[in-house]
């Protein structure tokens, strides 16, 4: 068989292993293995790759950021910023119709500049917008979708554990993914806001919802405004702030972080012996199950290496003179398919290393090629079948009246929205590179 062959049944025997539920990394680890033994003809020599797959990659210094980081977005959450973010977005937005959602926006891009996960804002902000929406007639798809489109930016805006598990599959540094997420994580989450003051003015049943006067009595003081803001602007500062100037590699930012994250949930009395050890052990099984993958990705693209089809790509394109236009369609419409079956780990370490040998030859930025890959591939968390982000939500909100069907149907114009913006940076890849130069 030829490489390219080689290559497409690899994916192929992945996805379906995956469908027939084997865990991912062991998925591709396995398909990796087995390619290189029937190539190869020589176990040994499948087993030195898994062995220095194992050796090359999880040593790695950086790889560091990855429990720190995932550390501090468990202790913010048990500290509770995440809900009272969202009240002062909600009082900023109060008097706009669609304000709720648009407060809802707001509050998904600050906690997720100091979470980095998608499944915890949609965790958060279905149990306190949600309701609130619904109490205020929104149309429930609104109020579901809201949160599901919004929740994504959990996984741009820095500090993220796919820009990490991108910035290993790729080799680049972890800083610069971070610092490259900025401007697209706020322009998403402006367009956002856009789209929903647009529906709001166009599309007014599919919003729904009231405007009411708050008391002045429950309006917040400035004081109280400052207090509930100071916190997670303190760690944003230390963390992001931190990386950018200079002062601090990604690895001592999140070390900081989880410091200045302890101390803010032990001064607001927010966790207790308990809830410390929880934390640690939630961190140390998702810090296994990434570095896991990390490891067999690492296994699978040297599987790729091995059967030279890296070399075969750029010689197909080289035949067919294909510009980066095509190749970039190509790429999106792989990732959009893909998101519909795999998470959005997965269709990384699939699809980045088959890619990535052709976008550097061409003189592209491997950290602008990542924040392509990140938010394309984030566009799978709202669509069906797997739809991660909606399948939380339907699950926290355990509510009858709130199907399936609508979290996915009010996730689609976000999902849209998503889309449009991925175009725009891969037309103005400046966009994601400024801050770096």
């Amino acid at each position: 068989m030829s490489p390219v062959e080689i290559g497409f049944l690899s994916v192929l025997a992945i996805v379906a292993m995956i469908y027939l539920g084997v865990y991912i990394p062991v998925a591709l680890a396995s398909v990796s293995f087995v390619t290189i033994w029937i190539v190869s003809d020589r176990p040994i020599l499948a087993i030195n790759f898994l062995r220095q797959s194992i050796g090359d990659s999880v040593t790695e210094y950086e790889f560091a950021t990855i429990p720190l980081f995932t550390f501090m977005g468990l202790l913010v959450a048990k500290a509770g910023l995440g809900t009272e973010i969202y009240q002062v977005m909600n009082q900023v937005f109060r008097r706009i119709r669609g304000g709720i959602g648009m407060a809802t926006v707001g509050a998904n891009a600050v906690f997720a500049a100091v979470t980095g996960s998608s499944i915890a804002s949609a965790s958060v902000f279905t149990r306190v917008s949600v309701p609130e929406m619904l109490r205020l007639d929104y149309n429930k798809r609104f109020a579901v979708g809201v949160v599901a489109g919004s929740s994504v930016l959990g996984m741009i805006i820095p500090p993220s554990a796919m820009l990490i598990i991108y910035s290993f599959v790729a080799e680049v540094s972890v800083g610069d993914m971070f610092i490259a997420g900025i401007l697209p994580g706020i322009l998403l989450a402006l367009a956002y806001i856009a789209a929903i003051a647009i529906m709001a003015k166009y599309f007014p049943r599919f919003v729904g919802g009231r405007i009411i006067e708050m008391p002045a009595e429950d309006l917040l003081s400035w004081w109280q405004i400052i207090g509930k803001s100071a916190p997670i602007a303190i760690l944003i500062f230390i963390v992001l702030g931190g990386i950018y100037t200079g002062w601090l590699t990604p690895v001592e930012a999140g070390a900081a972080g989880s410091l200045t994250a302890l101390v803010i949930a032990l001064v607001r009395r927010c966790i207790s012996g308990r809830s410390f050890w929880e934390a640690l052990l939630e961190t140390g099984h998702i810090t296994a199950s990434i570095l896991f993958l990390i490891t067999t990705a690492s296994l699978y693209s040297r599987m790729l290496g091995y059967v030279d089809l890296p070399n075969e790509l750029q010689g197909f394109l080289d035949a067919h003179e294909l510009s980066f236009f095509w190749i970039m369609v190509a790429y999106v419409i792989l990732m959009l398919f893909l998101g519909t079956l795999l998470d959005t780990a997965s269709i990384i370490l699939i699809v980045v290393p088959l890619f990535i040998d052709i976008i550097e030859p061409m003189g592209l930025s491997l950290i602008w090629f990542g924040i392509v890959t990140v938010i394309g591939a984030e566009i799978g968390l709202l669509t069906p079948p797997l739809g991660i982000s909606c399948f939380v939500i339907k699950a926290t909100l355990d509510d009858d009246r709130i199907s399936l069907k609508d979290v996915f149907l009010g996730a689609l114009p976000f999902a849209a929205v998503m889309l449009v913006i991925l175009i725009i940076l891969i037309r103005f890849p400046g966009i994601t590179t400024i801050l770096l130069n």
